[in-house]
């Protein structure tokens, strides 16, 4: 008994110790995930903590517990609308690009390292994918707003990218293990297997869990347990199954997340907080595992490896997998660069330990230093490096509160709260007097800790906490109209997307001849929409660009694919135009 108190206090305090040390992260701008590989690597045998762990099951086990609750909680917030645009590109680099980054990265790993060419491409292969966990976690911490073809992009394959990572490393051990040399037919056919059962597996559950939490009478904070528990259900019977459970766990969480189910803003909130818990015990046990004397053995052939991942592998995968999608060179840039490598790695790598390969020790090692490097290099400078390409949008203005209301899958309602900045556009309005879109009203303003009518609130102010009463499809338009959201003066949307708004089935004609703009060949008898789709060849998003003459078209809307906002930015907003 007196162990495990001494267990859970180590845990606790190890915990409350990464927590505090994010604080700082936040300051300096170091990546959270660091910190927290940091923090566990500290309390370690090398470091003041001195904590002998060197039990790679359960590392294993709990690394991969914690990766698929963070892959529930990234499925649950990726939008459907983001797959229109992203998936086709997402799929190609989470395969072929997993493929291409593993054989690059392997032929120079065996020669780096004097392996053989098997146990060469086993370091290409346990390297060789994107990490989800870090991926959402930098991208979400670093509170950048990206182009959603980017952003989805991005993380539609660190969400599914696993299993072709996870399959080559199998592949490559029973080889090793075997003496054999090259794969056989059985390899495509395990591949078929992990993609085939965790596709069914993850849109079939997913389904299924929306049945079951809009139809059980349970309490509130129940239904976020029930969600965890199908899906960890679902992560463990699909990979007993021999199919990849991470991918069912990610599809299973993108179908409930878009179904909108019973509680959904209460799911939402909880998964948020459990997936942090996840990534900082994930991080903490793998910095546990780690030995930094042993790493710094090994730093020159490490190093090495990890530059020809970051400067030549990853770009070379994306720059094949993007062409036939004809991504501007700025996105595949920063795509190339955030292919960032976290726990995943580090997890393929405890393979071939368990396996009894007799390069494991040193393939670890390995792991964890280009895991390092990664979350140090590339995780340091993402937000640098998406302002420099100009790959950010202004952020989408949210409520401050949201409630579902209890029929809400009947009636579509919901109880918006916005808290009133300085800067609010309604701010000065009377309360009861506001027009707002559809059938929205007001039914509240919370001043001074008393809630008022709004027929008896007044003027507006700031600090006041407005409830709006509206159906849940009119909450964008709504948000639109009562925030302003905080955001440096170069995302200011006027700034951004321009003085003028256009239709996006306005005649260009007739625009190009309203602003004294030369007609382009292309454009003639075509609407704005129809235009601007033949010069950005491919699914366009919010804050495409297109130059006409001396100004610029900037995609302000997309419905269904179909562009039906448009920026005019005038030449005073073209002094940072490529």
């Amino acid at each position: 008994m007196e162990l495990i108190n001494q267990f859970v206090l180590a845990g606790a305090v190890l915990l409350l110790l990464a927590i505090l040390a994010s604080a700082l992260s936040y300051r300096i701008g170091m990546p959270l995930l660091l910190v927290f590989l940091a923090v566990g690597m500290l309390a370690g045998e090398d470091g003041p903590g001195g904590i002998q762990f060197d039990d790679s099951g359960i590392a294993y086990t709990v690394g991969s517990l914690a990766l698929a609750v963070i892959l529930l909680d990234g499925g649950l917030n990726t939008r459907a609308e983001s797959f229109r645009a992203s998936l086709r590109p997402a799929a190609t680099l989470a395969t072929l690009g997993v493929v291409i980054t593993c054989v690059v990265t392997g032929l120079f790993a065996a020669w780096v390292l004097d392996f053989g060419l098997l146990e060469g491409m086993l370091v290409g292969a346990v390297v060789g994918s994107t990490d989800a966990a870090a991926v959402f976690a930098l991208l979400h911490a670093k509170g950048l707003t990206l182009k959603e073809r980017v952003a989805a992009t991005l993380e539609i394959e660190s969400g599914s990218n696993d299993p072709m990572a996870a399959l080559l490393t199998i592949a490559l051990i029973e080889l090793i293990l075997a003496g054999r040399q090259l794969p056989g037919w059985e390899t495509l056919g395990l591949l078929i297997q992990q993609m085939g059962l965790g596709l069914a597996a993850g849109l079939g559950g997913g389904w299924v869990l929306v049945w079951l939490v809009n139809r059980l009478p349970l309490e509130r904070g129940m239904y976020p347990m029930l969600i965890l528990a199908g899906g960890l259900m679902l992560y463990s019977l699909t990979t007993v199954l021999g199919g990849s459970g991470f991918l069912a766990v990610y599809l299973a969480g993108v179908v409930i997340g878009n179904r909108s189910p019973r509680e959904s803003t209460n799911i939402l909130q909880v998964h948020n907080g459990l997936a942090w818990l996840a990534q900082i015990s994930m991080f903490l046990v793998l910095g546990l595992l780690a030995t930094p004397s042993d790493l710094v053995e090994h730093a020159p052939e490490a190093l090495a490896i990890a530059l020809v991942l970051m400067f030549v592998a990853r770009p070379l995968a994306v720059l094949i997998c993007l062409l036939p999608f004809h991504f501007p060179w700025r996105e595949q840039m920063f795509i190339s660069w955030v292919g960032l490598r976290g726990a995943v790695p580090i997890i393929l790598s405890l393979f071939p330990l368990l396996a009894g390969v007799a390069e494991a020790p040193l393939v670890l090692d390995v792991a964890f230093f280009v895991v390092l490097i990664s979350l140090t290099v590339q995780g340091w400078s993402i937000s640098a490096l998406a302002r420099r390409l100009r790959l950010e949008v202004p952020p989408a203005p949210q409520p401050t509160e949201r409630h579902d209301l209890a029929t809400a899958q009947a009636s579509g309602h919901a109880l918006f709260g916005y808290r009133l900045t300085p800067a609010a556009p309604l701010v000065g309005r009377q309360a009861d007097a506001l027009r707002l879109p559809g059938s929205a009203r007001p039914v509240a303003v919370l001043r001074d800790s008393e809630a008022v009518p709004p027929e008896a609130a007044g003027t507006l102010v700031p600090g006041d906490m407005l409830y709006v009463l509206a159906r849940t499809a009119e909450s964008d338009a709504l948000s639109d109209l009562l925030v302003r959201p905080e955001a440096p003066a170069y995302l200011e949307k006027r700034k951004f997307y321009g003085d003028f708004v256009l239709r996006g089935d306005a005649q260009v004609e007739a625009l190009c001849a309203q602003y004294d703009l030369p007609l382009p060949e292309t454009a003639a008898g075509r609407t704005l929409a129809e235009f601007l789709g033949l010069k950005l060849r491919g699914e366009p998003v919010a804050g495409d660009r297109v130059r006409v003459g001396k100004l610029e078209f900037v995609v302000r809307a997309v419905v269904d694919g179909r562009i039906t906002q448009v920026g005019l930015r005038i030449p005073t907003h073209l002094e940072d135009a490529p």
